[in-house]
């Protein structure tokens, strides 16, 4: 019997949100096991987005789910977990729910069938639909406390596409080339759904792929002009290309092979010239001082929620510590690598203040405010000098990521 189209999808996305839910896996680690029977680019591209978009929306999945049912199902039941992705499907992938129902029953057999069979029909005929923005799990709408109403409405759409410029004199040029949109010089903004390496500028390496937020760290640097800067935990590239290309000499170190595999063949296609370096930024010792240093240490990455939804339900209290603790011992070792005068840049992509104000205010350096004139229209820093962005903030052009960055002088 022949099976429905897009079936082998749905099993795949249902793998994925077991990787994510049960044993605390990324989408990004989980794909290559979930996945690899999918063989088809399109079959692998909506089991993403299925998956996804269960994980956005999940909260509000769940209410649904339990609004048509007597008992609530437990969290991992398997039926649960394959209404999430018929629910998804149907209310934000706008798939007709004839065709939910013909993909997502197959996964399931007996009473589970059954039962998932029912309580879709029961949501479809009530023509149930989600709420404006995202619900956020309980304990992230805790942690993030006034924040929260605020960031859920920048994670509404999994978010567009920003490109980092090596030029960014050419920022309108590359505006007009890549018919996208630009928040500040040296950055252009694509549609998401972009086919990458098909756009003008990428095989000569005249760009490479980097969240707004992502590309402020390097920037707040400043100009080179030959000094040499320690950019710790680099890979898998992207503010190290922009350092270089800013002018700074730059060794670039990185604990993981394959991370920084990624950020040599970077560094082959823009044709910038850097020093990488495998190693425990822990164990490690540099052969001498440095002008500056960029530490965008270890976190959580809760500030990627926006691109990363599964870090809403992975990350908790245990997992924030584990990282504040790693974040304090990469501070202290280097701070002791800079150059009287010399510039420590702190930046994490974590929406928690236990890796972000907590762990700068033990710096023992002199801060160095950053100025209103150094960031995008529409971004401001904190009283204390420092810049913590999110999801919702410049939701009217598209927002950006979640990020701490401080500046310290030594």
């Amino acid at each position: 019997m022949a099976q429905p189209p897009g079936l082998f999808a749905r099993r795949g996305a249902l793998k994925l949100l077991d990787a994510v839910l049960r044993r605390g896996e990324t989408l990004e680690q989980a794909e290559h096991a979930a996945l690899r029977d999918i063989r088809k680019g399109p079959d692998k591209a909506l089991a993403v987005a299925l998956a996804n978009e269960a994980l956005r929306w999940m909260v509000d999945l769940d209410a649904l789910i339990d609004s048509a049912t007597k008992n609530p199902l437990p969290e991992d039941a398997k039926p649960r977990m394959v209404l999430r992705l018929m629910l998804a499907g149907w209310l934000r992938l706008d798939t007709p729910p004839h065709a939910v129902i013909a993909t997502g029953l197959p996964l399931l057999s007996g009473g589970p069938r059954r039962l998932a069979h029912g309580v879709f029909s029961t949501l479809s005929k009530r023509g149930m639909r989600l709420p404006d923005a995202p619900g956020l799990p309980a304990e992230v709408a805790l942690r993030w406390a006034d924040r929260s109403a605020a960031v859920a409405a920048g994670l509404t759409q999994p978010p567009e596409v920003d490109l980092a410029l090596k030029d960014p004199a050419a920022t309108d040029e590359w505006q007009a080339k890549l018919g996208g949109v630009s928040l500040m010089p040296g950055h252009v903004r694509v549609p998401r759904g972009t086919a990458i390496e098909q756009l003008p500028g990428y095989a000569e390496g005249a760009w490479w792929v980097q969240d707004l937020a992502a590309q402020l760290p390097a920037r707040l640097l400043g100009a080179g002009e030959g000094k040499h800067l320690l950019d710790l935990c680099a890979a898998p590239g992207g503010k190290t290309l922009a350092l270089v290309a800013n002018g700074w000499k730059v060794t670039a170190l990185d604990i993981s092979k394959r991370r920084l595999g990624m950020l040599k063949d970077n560094l082959k296609r823009t044709g910038l010239k850097a020093s990488p370096v495998r190693a425990d930024a822990l164990q490690w010792e540099p052969k001498h001082q440095y002008d500056a240093i960029l530490l965008d240490a270890p976190c959580s990455a809760t500030g990627t929620c926006r691109r990363h939804p599964d870090v809403l339900h992975r990350i908790g209290a245990r997992q924030i510590a584990e990282m504040a603790d790693l974040q304090a011992a990469l501070v202290m070792r280097a701070c002791q690598w800079l150059k009287p005068g010399g510039t420590l840049l702190y930046a994490v992509c974590s929406m928690e203040p236990e890796e972000g104000e907590a762990q700068v205010q033990r710096i023992a350096l002199t801060p160095s405010a950053i100025a209103p004139s150094e960031l995008p229209s529409g971004l401001e820093p904190s009283p204390q000098g420092w810049l913590r962005t999110d999801p919702g903030m410049l939701a009217e052009s598209g927002g950006l990521d979640g990020f701490f960055i401080a500046r310290f002088t030594a």
